[in-house]
């Protein structure tokens, strides 16, 4: 691990994560990575023909750049004082995590389907999933929320505490980059087939074991609610996560299906154009609007049980 991260500071970033979220009057290092990705993309796309050679140098340097920046701050921030640096770990990681925002984000959803409010429950859906929400029912709308639980557990928070485990700071900057770059060019349209296929393969890379891990995760979790939740959980997850289009999301909706007793998936509309994603927990009914909630206190528990296995290990360590 770099820079002597410790559990204290892993904790640390967990808390304040919980107790800020996502604060909007503060400078955010997600939305410069954003601003760097719009910046040189049209610069990446000038100065090389081949558009996916063009997005493969685009998404290294920006990857390389987001590693030796935070890297470089780390390191001066070591050298003026040992209680700078982990500040600054601490701060930056917590950046890395999103479990506060997502909860907030999610039961804005929760909370007009409640008051049978449908109109204004897509709109606040619309903001948190990348479907076309305007014709969605109410199982429709909650099954999406769910579901983005469910997957960005593993986008906002395991994947980015298993960088900062191995890396430090640098490395859960680094995935950050990786991620935001996947949510901005990493399209199957006609602007970005090519040039964010590299994108977003490096996404489904960086994912691959965090979302396998998440099993391990999300089962003890749901098995401290309930033991019947909790053996559901692991074996639809080992069942059915590979019931997705996507490498790895499959696996965490796998295991919030069970332990919620839901079924995701299905035909839904995006862009314009109907996907028919095959059924997760198939075997289940849809979701209710209660299920949001529970959903975000699975995460949420979950998130915990990782916070606490992450720390194990880095006090394991040092």
């Amino acid at each position: 691990m770099l820079f002597d991260l410790t559990w204290q500071i892993l904790a640390a970033a967990f808390i304040l994560d919980l107790l800020a979220g996502d604060p909007k009057w503060l400078p955010h290092p997600i939305i410069w990575m954003g601003r760097a990705i719009s910046f040189f993309e049209p610069e990446f796309r000038k100065r090389f023909e081949n558009p996916f050679k063009a997005g493969l140098l685009f998404a290294l340097c920006l990857i390389a750049a987001a590693f030796g920046l935070t890297r470089a701050i780390v390191f001066v921030a070591g050298e003026i004082h040992p209680v700078a640096a982990t500040i600054v770990q601490t701060v930056l990681i917590f950046y890395s995590f999103s479990t506060q925002s997502l909860y907030k984000a999610a039961m804005e959803v929760f909370k007009p389907l409640a008051k049978g409010d449908l109109a204004k429950a897509r709109i606040k859906v619309g903001f948190i999933v990348g479907r076309q929400t305007k014709d969605l029912d109410e199982a429709g709308i909650t099954r999406a929320a769910c579901e983005t639980v469910a997957e960005n557990f593993v986008d906002g928070f395991l994947s980015p505490l298993c960088f900062a485990l191995v890396l430090g700071a640098p490395g859960a900057m680094m995935y950050k980059m990786i991620n935001t770059l996947d949510s901005m060019v990493g399209y199957k349209n006609d602007t970005y087939i090519l040039f964010g296929r590299a994108a977003a393969r490096m996404d489904d890379v960086a994912n691959y074991i965090p979302a396998r891990l998440s099993i391990a995760m999300i089962a003890p979790a749901a098995a401290m609610i309930s033991l019947s939740r909790g053996r559901r959980a692991f074996f639809t997850a080992l069942t059915q996560g590979r019931n997705h289009k996507s490498p790895n999301a499959g696996f965490p909706e796998a295991a919030f299906a069970g332990a919620l007793g839901v079924r995701f998936g299905g035909p839904n509309v995006y862009h314009g154009k109907l996907v028919d994603k095959p059924y997760i927990g198939g075997a289940f009914n849809d979701p209710i609007p209660a299920h949001i909630e529970k959903a975000c206190e699975l995460m949420m528990l979950s998130a915990l049980v990782s916070l606490v296995l992450a720390c194990l290990f880095a006090w394991s360590l040092f």
